[in-house]
Order: C-alpha cells, then structure tokens, then sequence
C-alpha cells in the first residue's frame, strides 16, 4: 500500500484540512488518490458545526477532494463530540478493528491512499484498539499536524516519541495554520521541533475554504517535501539510529 497516514496532537489541530490539502494536490498532478477516515464523530453537535464555519465535516472534505463519496470515506458516523469508542458504546454498536484494516486495505488499487486518523495517535477506537494501533497494522509513513503556537513543542515531542516507540516512520511534522512567514515564537517553535524531535518540519499555509484550487495550491509542496507516495530515505536512516 502506498500512501500517507495523517495523525495530530490533538483533535481540531487541522488534520482535516491538511489531508484534503494533500488529496487536492495529487488530485491535481493526475493520481488516482483514495482518502479514509474510519470514524467520524461531533456531526450533531452544535459547537462543533459551529466550529466548522463554512467548511464541511470532515468525511464530506476528504470526499470532495478525492473524488469521492463520503460513505466511501467513512464508514462509521456518530452525531456526539465524544472519543470513538465512547461514541459507538452511545450507539450500541460493536466497532471490530479487523474491518477497519480490511476497509483500508480496499483502497489499494489507488495510486495513493491518505489516511486520517481521529484525534491524536493515543485516541481510542474501540476499547483496546487505538489510532496508533491502525498506523502500525497499515505500515504507512506517517504525517504529524500540529499547531504552530504555544504548547506545541511539548505536544509535538510527546507525539514523535509515541509514533517512534511504535515503530512508525514518521516522515514529517506539519505546522498548521501557518501565516506569512510565522510569529517569532512560531518560527522558534519550528526550529525547536525539527532539532529536538530530528524531524522535517514544514508548514502548511492559512486556506480560507474548502475550495479545491485553494487546497491544492496550498498542499503542493507538502506533497513533495514530504515525499507523499514513497518512503523517504531520512526517515527510514533515521528509525534505524533510533533502533540501535
């Protein structure tokens, strides 16, 4: 499978908008491009799709920009902005990880599947299975957003440092929304992840809508400072020093 795994630090870090940034700009070179987010959760919330503005729910941003539907997306919807598992255990519904790894795996005929997960890599899916567990079963290098304010530095350690233990090849961290050329604590806290965390860290810019142009232009070059598609080789060089 080819492709990329999206994850954050926390849920409302800007996930959403950078895997459909990502799906955009493939879209836009001409590959045939796949999104996935197993669960969505907050539809029928009313802070949440006040949150939202003008952009849709997640599902529908990732499917607009894959040329998708969003059932095809997403295959499990909850209405409360609560974790996953708690969210199914409101519905009464059973979530099996093994499905979740199957539905994934239905998109490989894809010359590139973007993958987002829910909340941060420590989120539960289901009671004893979380996003972390998804990144490690589908083997994809792995994306990090995170914000570029205060906080971020701490958060975004504690993210590397989960994502490394679990083997996960994580092949860049993403600073997003990213304005002009950045706050001086914002273009402190770059240069402090990238050397702290030995990590590529890019920026993503402000994108004032879901408009496909806008995304695209603005997840372009991600896609090639990032390598989306293939495994780069600092990353792979990289997870072996951390393995010795």
């Amino acid at each position: 499978m080819t492709g990329v795994f999206v994850t954050a630090t926390d849920t409302g870090v800007g996930k959403s908008i950078l895997s459909a940034a990502l799906l955009a700009a493939l879209t836009a070179e001409g590959r045939r491009v796949r999104a996935y987010k197993p669960i969505v959760t907050g539809l029928h919330d009313a802070a949440e799709i006040a949150a939202r503005g003008d952009w849709p729910a997640d599902d529908e941003l990732l499917a607009a920009a894959a040329g998708m539907t969003a059932e095809e997306v997403t295959p499990f919807c909850f209405g409360p902005a609560v974790s996953p598992h708690l969210a199914a255990r409101l519905a009464g519904m059973s979530i099996d990880p093994t499905m979740l790894i199957e539905r994934a795996h239905a998109h490989e005929s894809s010359d590139t599947l973007v993958v987002e997960g829910v909340g941060g890599l420590l989120t539960p899916l289901t009671d004893d299975f979380s996003v972390c567990d998804l990144a490690v079963a589908l083997g994809l290098p792995v994306v990090i957003a995170t914000r570029p304010g205060l906080g971020t530095i701490n958060h975004t350690l504690l993210t590397l440092n989960v994502a490394r233990h679990a083997g996960l090849n994580v092949c860049g961290v993403v600073l997003t929304p990213w304005h002009g050329s950045g706050t001086i604590i914002e273009r402190s806290n770059r240069s402090t992840i990238a050397r702290l965390g030995a990590v590529q860290v890019e920026c993503l810019s402000w994108i004032s809508g879901p408009q496909q142009d806008e995304l695209a232009h603005a997840g372009r070059p991600l896609v090639h400072a990032l390598s989306v598609g293939q495994v780069p080789e600092p990353a792979i060089r990289l997870l072996e020093s951390i393995a010795l």
